[in-house]
C-alpha cells in the first residue's frame, strides 16, 4: 500500500499533516513518523495514478483512508524532532 511504512525506520521525526476535505468545516490534521519526503510521494502516488483512497498513518499506526475525490488540498509541515522535556 503506497504511504505506509515501517515505524521503525522514521522514530522521532513528526511531520504535522493538514487534509481540507471538500464540503467539510474542518480539516483533517495529525502528525506522523513518515517524512515529508514520503508523504508527498504518496500524495502524488495517489492523485496521480488515479487511486481512489490515499492512506497514511500517524505517529501512534492509527491509519487515515481519505477519498481522493474529496480532497481540497493537503499542508505537509516540516520534519522536527521529538522534543524531550519542558520549554519555559
Amino acid at each position: 500500500m503506497p504511504g505506509i511504512r515501517s515505524r521503525d525506520s522514521t522514530e522521532g521525526i513528526q511531520v504535522e499533516i493538514r487534509i481540507g476535505i471538500v464540503n467539510a468545516p474542518r480539516e483533517l490534521s495529525f502528525e506522523s513518523s513518515q517524512s515529508a519526503a514520503e508523504i508527498e510521494s504518496a500524495v502524488a502516488a495517489a492523485l496521480g495514478n488515479g487511486e481512489s483512497t490515499l492512506q497514511l498513518r500517524d505517529e501512534h499506526g492509527s491509519l487515515y483512508i481519505v477519498p481522493t475525490a474529496g480532497i481540497a488540498y493537503i499542508q505537509v509541515g516540516s520534519e522536527e524532532s521529538r522534543r524531550v522535556g519542558f520549554v519555559a
